[in-house]
């Protein structure tokens, strides 16, 4: 069968249309850098949009005496130790900056009465310092980077599903995939690569990410370049994800409930966060309040479906609906719950992937020449545990850092030698997912369903590598995938006049089990119990441990020392490193 066959050339390729490639494009085309953009799902849709409860920055506007200085040792302090001390003060120092660029670029964040930026409380946080538009930043925030790319003229392909990172000889040349709409091959030429394209939380159950997002891809197609992952095992859960509908389980209440002043209950009516930080309360980090949760629920004070009451009821009216309009309006559409006379229920949910592809800090570029992750695809900044906003603010700073780096390297460096092999090895990939060049009779043992495995993925990785994990848990999650995996080789795309989504999903799935086992075998190496990574064989922190771990297919998990942290950060810090008033089994 002939397929039609799309090929285009550019200087840079940003693969990812949410917040970090949009800013790493922008970036690109104000230098006057030849810039494509290309991603699987529409730009407006971009997970992005799903961040609501804001964007740090110190501005110190709300408090005079916050820094920068102040919220590197925050966010040092929260990674328990496993932030790269570089990437925090690259972040952290850049953060104002980014706050400006989208001032400028019209974007309509919440002001005092004299105008200046309002800021919020987050969950750990020493100031206020968080920056908002309601609980709809993240929505907001692409809006605002889709208009400036538009006003660039900023070429967008959002129906693309990237396969394959080209390289040849160590170097990217492009990538290739296929338009998930007809099935259009696709071969894109280019200088330099920015990959953008999100985390691994759809590998969960229960998780705040949406069907076909957030899967694995990013790092599968990173690794299969010759890039490495680090902190594969650091997952965040978040407190709270709603419980119903099925369809919609795990998806976020925004961390801004408890910023405004929502309160934790179990069944009993216990305001249960007394027991495990009760200075900080519901305002506790995210590992503590989602370990706090699972733990009522697993000892039994759960609600009756198996959650935690969040209430926002005693607050006035009038608050909830100006700084929760989007929490409001969607528990109303997906439960018809008022939550300003009625408390929600919410359990843990696999929210953000804090580790990633393993980059420099100056720029984020990889071990394979002329590639770069940013965004959730990349490790650096969160460690054990993400500090709530900080996610919003890295996309953007690096953004612009990342983009000026590619663009020197895309300018700077001779034109990268091209493998013809490789391209055709990118296309076979794709017509075995098809069943292509297959014997009818080979093609009809081919019975698996790439929906049916990923499915199985996310069981075992609930049940094996959740909030709370042990030795036993991780090896016979190993012992599953093993299974899903050999299965795997037995999936054949059925794609029909409704589009290419059944070949994404084969790809999909290939991410996810790259994902999983990487997840899986750095956990079992972290032997311990540190920020969201909670062992139950292992409950205290080793301070041997305070190392990044490195993973490849081929070399397994390695140790890699943390750099120091400087002495105007570290004398900031607070000591807050310990598991005290953590409840592991």
């Amino acid at each position: 069968m002939q397929w039609s066959h799309r090929r285009l050339a550019t200087n840079v390729l940003v693969i990812g249309t949410g917040g970090a490639g949009l800013r790493a494009s922008i970036e690109l085309a104000e230098r006057g850098i030849d810039v494509l953009a290309v991603g699987k799902r529409r730009r407006h849709d971009a997970h992005t949009s799903l961040a609501a409860g804001g964007i740090n920055a110190a501005l110190a506007t709300t408090d005079p005496e916050d820094s920068w200085q102040q919220h590197a040792a925050d966010t040092i302090t929260e990674s328990y130790g496993l932030a790269d001390p570089e990437v925090v003060e690259v972040v952290t120092r850049g953060a104002a900056r980014g706050i400006e660029d989208l001032e400028r670029w019209g974007m309509p964040f919440a002001r005092d009465a004299d105008g200046r930026i309002s800021q919020r409380f987050f969950g750990a946080h020493t100031y206020r310092r968080t920056a908002f538009a309601g609980d709809y930043t993240g929505l907001e925030i692409q809006r605002t980077l889709v208009r400036r790319a538009g006003e660039l003229h900023v070429p967008v392909l959002d129906t693309v599903y990237v396969t394959r990172i080209l390289t040849a000889h160590g170097r990217v040349f492009g990538a290739y995939g296929f338009d998930v709409t007809d099935g259009t091959r696709v071969t894109i030429h280019a200088d330099a690569v920015i990959l953008a394209a999100g985390g691994h939380t759809r590998i969960w159950r229960r998780t705040s990410s949406r069907r076909d997002e957030n899967t694995g891809d990013s790092w599968r197609l990173a690794v299969l370049a010759g890039a490495r992952l680090r902190d594969a095992e650091l997952v965040q859960f978040h407190p709270s994800g709603i419980l119903e509908p099925e369809e919609a389980a795990g998806t976020l209440v925004s961390e801004a409930a408890r910023g405004e002043g929502g309160i934790l209950r179990n069944a009993l009516g216990e305001r249960y966060m007394e027991r495990y930080d009760p200075q900080r309360m519901e305002l506790s980090t995210r590992d503590r309040v989602a370990l706090a949760g699972y733990t009522e629920i697993s000892e039994g004070r759960g609600t009756p479906h198996g959650g935690v009451y969040l209430d926002v009821s005693h607050l006035p009216r009038e608050q909830v609906l100006e700084r929760l309009p989007r929490v409001y309006r969607m528990m109303l559409d997906l439960q018809m719950l008022d939550i300003t006379t009625t408390p929600m229920e919410v359990a843990p949910t696999a929210h953000y992937s804090m580790g990633g592809v393993r980059v420099a800090a100056a720029d984020h570029a990889t071990e394979v020449d002329g590639l770069y992750v940013i965004g959730e695809a990349a490790s650096g900044l969160h460690g054990a545990n993400r500090l709530g906003g900080n996610s919003l603010i890295e996309l953007l700073v690096y953004g612009r850092i990342t983009g000026e780096a590619a663009a020197d390297f895309a300018t700077a460096s001779d034109a990268p030698r091209r493998d013809a092999g490789a391209v055709a090895e990118a296309a076979h990939e794709v017509d075995r997912a098809l069943g292509l060049g297959t014997p009818l009779a080979a093609d009809a043992a081919r019975q698996e369903s790439a929906r049916r495995l990923q499915r199985e993925v996310r069981d075992l990785m609930s049940a094996h590598a959740g909030v709370v994990r042990s030795e036993d848990g991780l090896t016979e999650g190993l012992r599953r995938l093993g299974e899903v995996e050999g299965r795997s080789g037995d999936v054949v795309a059925h794609p029909d006049i409704a589009g290419y989504d059944d070949l994404a999903h084969a790809f999909d799935l290939q991410g996810s089990l790259l994902a999983a086992r990487a997840t899986l075998e750095s956990a079992l190496v972290r032997r311990e119990t540190r920020g969201a990574h909670n062992r139950s064989d292992h409950p205290e922190t080793d301070r041997a441990l305070r190392v990044n771990l490195v993973w490849s297919p081929d070399r397994g998990v390695e140790a890699e020392q943390v750099p120091p942290v400087p002495d105007e950060i570290a004398s900031l810090r607070r000591d807050d490193d310990s598991v005290a008033g953590k409840l592991v089994e």
